[in-house]
């Protein structure tokens, strides 16, 4: 795999991913999440990450998409690395909860079905539940992944929202054309490797 550039996502940023395949765009999203080490090259966490400050959204499979739980039970579970051993969510978890689907526009979904949903309604569940913890960095891998082009321009929509409001966010995709008019840097991985922070965006 060819090495990754050197790179930072400040607060605010909105970062994009992009390369050919093979190019280790979603190991590096598992490596900024903590679910993979890196096997060289270091990779630094402001204080407070490292502790349920990143929420992150995996690319989706048959199993995740079929997934039998109502939409307000996958939203709440984004508060389950700070729920610990405790069986029950707090007030607190279940009030982020109910704002996280607020601000996603999901909250009359509440009670349906996760997967009796489409695929650009999943998709705000799923970003929901990301934010429904303190998460400072949002990390997306190919996100509009079977997404009609309807509801691709209304999922960019939502991110430029997220983002407006400071969120971090960064975003593997393969979508150049639909995703790169809001980034305000682009990192390239593959053989013309580089990190662009560009002066302006969307």
């Amino acid at each position: 795999m060819p090495p990754c550039p050197d790179f930072t996502v400040g607060a605010g940023d909105y970062v994009c991913i992009v390369g050919p395949n093979g190019a280790g765009k979603t190991t590096l999203l598992k490596c900024m999440a903590g679910l993979l080490r890196p096997l060289s090259g270091t990779l630094v966490l402001a204080p407070g990450l490292a502790d349920g400050g990143i929420g992150y959204v995996p690319q989706q499979g048959p199993l995740q998409r079929d997934f039998p739980a109502s939409v307000r039970e996958v939203v709440q579970s984004g508060c389950q690395a700070r729920r610990g051993w405790r069986p029950f969510y707090t007030g607190l978890e279940r009030r982020r909860a109910a704002e996280a689907m607020e601000r996603l526009d999901i909250a009359p979904l509440a009670k349906r079905c996760y997967r009796e949903l489409s695929g650009g309604q999943r998709q705000r569940v799923l970003l929901a539940r990301a934010l429904c913890g303190e998460c400072r960095l949002l990390l997306l891998d190919e996100p509009t992944t079977g997404l009609d082009p309807e509801a691709t321009a209304e999922f960019y929509g939502l991110l430029r929202r997220v983002n407006a409001s400071g969120q971090a966010i960064a975003m593997v995709t393969h979508d150049r054309s639909g995703s790169l008019a809001a980034a305000s840097c682009v990192l390239t991985l593959g053989p013309d490797a580089s990190f662009e922070r560009r002066t302006s965006h969307v």
